[in-house]
């Protein structure tokens, strides 16, 4: 029996909301998603079992769809990171994981291998990934005509730019912009070094890092310009001032990188960001989230107490002259304070700031992080604690009266995020009504879904009418372990009715159910968008080893949309000369003011500063750094080492595929 309402229907004529935001949020876990759901994650991205970028970060495929379940509760998506590229060997297990993932409830693929195309896959969503270098207003129509529904922007571009790739795809093609975390130094897909060095491929999820060492920069005359600085590792991606103008710009999905993250820091990051775009749409009536429910958080957000490198905002305004970590490529933290006197061991700390057992301290030794987990801490008068150490303090290159220190592991806070420290609940209107054969319970959550449940009994006048109204309303009101909070409770009866508590309490727990399961029905999946036909021609007609193509299907793909010469991806072994290893917007000839456009109208100096090539030095390891100054990138260039090129490319070796752990 279904309850009667009298509540008003949504009218058609009301316009649609003006835009909806997605916070998504990575996992390198499951249990770390469902903590990045309670947080606020309106998404979230996690790997499967194998063909992830992050080749330590991978989740049997029952764990995922036991995330897909809690998240779907609040109609929150799940998508998983398929974007290597692939061998042939690798295509039919990577058809039959996504045929798995489909049958999970997972909600879309992230990917970069256009070989997946050609494959006989089920009607999952699409996204591109930042590996495919989406940086051009005619790449991103491409990919949008290719069947892709949301794409993954490179994080070079500037504001201007976004909002042109925006003009230029159809309006039911949602752009993706990575808002907070770790930076590529190189445009996604571009970097070969990690492959050319090692064997280990960046884009088939084993990079080794080369960005993060140390490196001397010599001029072309040999010259020493910087000596053994981290000169390819930048800060670290923090958008929190450039939320609305992104939003302004086309962006409606904000990414945090960090799916090797652990769940402190993205409770930590996701809770700040969900602030900040639940403040953007509190402004603007006709925005809304893209999933359901409202997080309590049960701590401060701040972003500087989790890793960071320091923050930049990168090219989202135009070429900034300090995006570079040069000085250390891990995470030296907050400056808490300076050291006053030292003993054997222990040493005192003048700081403004509490201190912990087992707090993370760090300093700076001849452009060198050091650092120490202090074993225990006590103040010893206001503005100083005394920090014990379990080595002797002579022992500690560079830590002396005068030394500057930062924490870098906040202990107590990392304590107090491992507890229970937000909770996420949808709000709901009740409506209880007297029936003439009993009572009916209808509920309506926030997304417009409703329930009801119904009670026959005889009707009973209640002793005490004065106390059966609150009693009612009291026990209606227990929503505590359910993903529901109660906002607006309406009771229409002639007069106060005697019910047990035990009836009323399974009326309340049968809406309730059935409301869970019209909300699982009701879960806004979004089906893979047709190609169009015939196929869109691919804005080149030559395609290099940077198209990172590694496979036949991929090579069909690229024929079918009008690619007449296509080039082997690197992985292939078939580039043996110098090549460009990484291509970058980063430029080390800016950083240190010997940019020509720097110099250009400077009285004495214009004419005199050229891009000649300079070379990046480690150990043995010599890198030829070009400047193609038109388009405002450096390229360091290099060759693979013999061992590699000699060795099978990846794949070519018998293949060994781990199957997902079962279906749901």
């Amino acid at each position: 029996m279904n309850c009667q309402s009298d509540m008003p229907a949504r009218s058609p004529e009301q316009p649609a909301p003006a835009r909806r935001l997605e916070l998504l949020a990575p996992a390198r876990t499951a249990d770390i998603g469902r903590q990045a759901i309670l947080h606020g994650a309106d998404a979230v991205y996690i790997g499967g079992p194998t063909f992830g970028a992050r080749s330590n970060a991978s989740n049997p495929v029952s764990d995922i769809a036991s995330l897909v379940a809690f998240a779907h509760r609040f109609h929150v998506r799940i998508y998983v990171a398929l974007n290597t590229i692939l061998h042939d060997a690798e295509l039919e297990p990577a058809r039959q994981l996504i045929h798995e993932l489909y049958d999970a409830g997972v909600d879309a693929l992230i990917i970069q291998d256009m070989g997946l195309l050609e494959l006989d896959l089920p009607p999952i969503d699409l996204h591109a990934s930042t590996q495919c270098d989406i940086r051009t207003p005619e790449k991103a129509r491409f990919l949008a005509d290719a069947g892709f529904s949301q794409l993954v922007l490179a994080r070079e571009l500037s504001l201007e730019q976004i909002a042109a790739i925006r003009d230029a795809v159809p309006l039911d093609v949602e752009l993706e912009y990575f808002v907070h975390g770790a930076l590529c130094v190189a445009y996604s897909g571009q970097c070969y070094i990690s492959h050319a060095h090692t064997g280990r491929s960046a884009n088939r999820g084993d990079c080794s890092q080369a960005c993060r060492l140390p490196y001397t920069l010599e001029d072309a005359q040999g010259r020493v310009v910087a000596f053994e600085k981290h000169l390819l590792s930048v800060k670290d991606n923090n958008q929190s001032d450039n939320l609305a103008a992104l939003v302004r710009a086309g962006i409606a999905s904000f990414k945090i990188e960090g799916r090797y993250k652990d769940a402190s820091y993205v409770k930590n990051i996701t809770g700040h960001y969900r602030q900040l775009i639940d403040s953007l749409i509190d402004a603007h009536p006709n925005d809304k989230a893209m999933s359901s429910g409202r997080t309590q958080l049960m701590f401060t957000p701040d972003p500087q107490r989790s890793f960071h490198r320091g923050s930049t905002d990168y090219f989202a305004n135009g070429r900034q002259a300090d995006i570079g970590a040069f000085d250390s490529p891990t995470h030296i933290g907050l400056t808490i304070g300076t050291v006053s006197r030292t003993g054997p061991d222990w040493f005192d700390l003048e700081t403004s700031q509490s201190l912990s057992n087992g707090d993370g301290l760090a300093w700076l030794h001849k452009r060198e992080s050091r650092g120490l987990l202090a074993n225990t801490v006590h103040q010893v008068e206001k503005g100083v604690w005394r920090v014990h150490v379990n080595e002797p303090v002579s022992q500690l290159a560079g830590l002396g009266p005068g030394t500057v220190i930062s924490r870098n592991r906040d202990h107590a806070w990392e304590q107090a995020l491992n507890q229970t420290s937000a909770e996420r609940r949808i709000r709901l209107a009740a409506r209880f009504s007297e029936q003439p054969n009993g009572f009916c319970l209808q509920l309506t959550d926030e997304d417009g879904l409703t329930s009801s449940a119904t009670l026959t009994c005889a009707k009973e006048p209640a002793r005490d009418q004065s106390q059966a109204e609150p009693a009612l309303r009291a026990q209606l009101d227990r929503f505590g372990n359910s993903d529901f909070l109660l906002t607006d409770l309406a009771i229409d009866w002639q007069q106060a009715w005697f019910i047990p508590a035990s009836a009323i309490n399974r009326l309340r727990r049968e809406a309730l159910a059935s409301l869970e399961t019209t909300r699982l029905a009701a879960h806004p999946f979004r089906r893979r968008r047709p190609a169009s036909q015939p196929p869109t021609r691919y804005p080149e007609d030559n395609l290099s080893y940077l198209a990172n193509v590694y496979n036949q299907a991929a090579r069909r793909f690229y024929e079918k949309h009008g690619v007449s010469l296509i080039a082997a991806a690197f992985e292939a072994h078939e580039e043996t000369g110098e090549v460009s290893l990484m291509i970058t917007r980063h430029c080390l000839r800016y950083s240190f003011s010997l940019c020509p456009k720097q110099a250009k109208g400077v009285t004495g100096v214009q004419g005199q500063v050229r891009a000649e090539p300079m070379t990046l030095v480690n150990g043995n390891d010599r890198l030829t750094l070009r400047f193609d100054c038109k388009a405002c990138e450096m390229h360091v260039m290099g060759k693979i080492r013999p061992h590699i090129l000699k060795s099978p490319p990846p794949s070519v070796v018998p293949l060994t595929f781990h199957p997902p752990a079962g279906r749901r």
